[in-house]
């Protein structure tokens, strides 16, 4: 869909007062919200269509010459899970020092020299440093043998990357070698290919059907991917009860009815409901499986790593040690990222960690099909940032307590929305981890209704497979002001 514009020069300033700006603004954002609301489940769903929504109205307010602090003010995007250093203004000490997040762009490479960054400039140094890393990093890959710019027979990446994410997987008691490791263009590249590895694979078996498991509310795109490579789809829609997790007495009942499962797709830190799985609760899922492969099925987890390393260290690494006993390793396959750990969703860092390396190697042929080798710089790249979190640990923990902030900021700020609207059934407490809030809605509200109200964009629950009463705001991109946005 598209929306028609004024011919006004955004540069141009506007001859309307501030309250005739602001009247403009909310009709045209009650005009946009009636137009899309048919089509809200169309194409691409929700998530992309709630953020369509958002860049389309500030397209035309820019177009009626409406001020840009004004649409700042009631235009607040909340749908994509991006962290935008560049915006980020919050400095809870002093300047320049460990609280001071306005940096966190300079320290991760991602500023280029002299870059002005909200009253701080931007050294460079990391950037320079990344630079310097990949050079080292393509010396000792030619040293060993392994030339980045020429094409790889295997396409799942050099060895030397390979071992030492190995390494960082053993930090969490994974041990596996190189063997057992894939790079992948993000978590969502790896998810794609290890689905299309396991349905190839199930083909050579001769297995007439190949499903899949999906708890809901979940991160939609596997199930597009699954559906793509002929999967059986089955959902199953959690509770709050059970704080949107799937518990192994409902695993158990959703196996038993449908024998042609094979892999379950678990989240073990929630997008969206920032949820997390107790170890126990692992457990209680592990031993279901145990119980089904003991019988004789083969059931995999492909377990979602994304925000394993947001959350409080020593919980992760509780949740992780679940995974250690081999015969639930050898049935497990792991994808991470540091797309949303350490806010490089453009770089594009992902890989996937098989328990077992027969699986790693009978799924290896969706690489060499999908890309046929990996970019050499890329894998250069991604050594560099390797390097960078090896010498420099305190980043993780300087983005876990900056996400922890603007968590604890937006959960204040739709209390205070929801005192003056009355808008929320529950506004939901996170397990301090993600980069989401996840709340409902009281009745007769949804997506649409709040956005007009508060200018506040959120994703509704059905772009996560759930119900409209539920909905998703991120933190990302754009910072929390603690004050009325109207």
């Amino acid at each position: 869909m598209s929306q028609s514009t004024s011919s006004a020069d955004s540069s141009t300033p506007s001859i309307l007062s501030l309250d005739e700006q602001r009247a403009l603004l909310r009709r045209l954002r009650s005009d946009i919200l009636t137009a899309y609301r048919p089509h809200l489940q169309e194409g691409s769903g929700p998530i992309r269509v709630m953020a369509r929504i958002v860049a389309e109205l500030e397209q035309t307010c820019h177009a009626h010459a409406i001020s840009d602090d004004l649409i700042r003010s009631e235009i607040v995007n909340r749908t994509i899970g991006d962290i935008d250093l560049r915006q980020v203004v919050e400095c809870e000490g002093e300047p320049g020092g460990p609280l001071d997040y306005r940096i966190l762009a300079d320290e991760l490479g991602i500023a280029l020299p002299g870059e002005q960054l909200h009253n701080y400039t931007a050294t460079g140094e990391t950037y320079l440093w990344l630079r310097e890393q990949m050079l080292a990093c393509e010396r000792l890959l030619l040293k060993q043998g392994f030339d980045p710019r020429v094409y790889d027979i295997y396409g799942i990446g050099n060895p030397v990357l390979r071992g030492w994410l190995a390494a960082e997987m053993g930090r969490w008691g994974i041990e596996v070698t190189h063997r057992n490791v894939h790079l992948s263009l993000g978590a969502m590249d790896g998810i794609d290919n290890v689905l299309r590895g396991l349905a190839h694979i199930a083909r050579t078996q001769k297995k007439e059907q190949i499903a899949i498991l999906f708890p809901e509310p979940g991160f939609g795109v596997p199930e597009w991917q699954a559906m793509s490579y002929g999967y059986q789809i089955h959902r199953y829609s959690t509770s709050a009860e059970n704080h949107f997790k799937l518990t192994g007495e409902q695993l158990d009942q959703v196996l038993a009815e449908n024998p042609a499962i094979s892999v379950l797709y678990l989240t073990i830190t929630n997008n969206p409901t920032a949820f997390a799985y107790t170890p126990e609760e692992l457990n209680d899922l592990h031993a279901v499986l145990r119980r089904y492969r003991e019988s004789g099925r083969q059931v995999f987890i492909l377990a979602d790593l994304a925000y394993i390393g947001t959350g409080k260290p020593e919980e992760d690494q509780a949740r992780m040690a679940t995974f250690i006993e081999s015969d639930v390793l050898k049935h497990t396959i792991f994808v991470s990222s540091f797309s949303k750990t350490h806010t490089l969703t453009g770089e594009r860092l992902g890989w996937v960690t098989c328990g077992d390396p027969d699986i790693a190697v009978g799924i290896s042929v969706s690489w060499s099909n999908g890309l046929a080798a990996l970019p050499g710089e890329w894998q250069l790249r991604f050594m560099a940032y390797y390097r960078l979190f090896q010498e420099r640990p305190q980043l993780g923990e300087k983005l876990r307590r900056f996400y922890r902030l603007r968590r604890t900021q937006l959960i204040a700020q739709l209390r205070a929305i929801d005192e003056q609207f009355q808008l929320f059934d529950q506004i939901y407490i996170d397990d301090d981890a993600t980069v989401y809030n996840w709340s409902k809605l009281k009745e007769g509200v949804d997506a649409f209704s709040l956005f007009e109200k508060t200018g506040i964009a959120g994703v509704p629950g059905s772009g996560f497979g759930y119900d409209d009463a539920y909905i998703r705001f991120s933190i990302g991109v754009i910072p929390i002001i603690l004050k009325d946005p109207l």
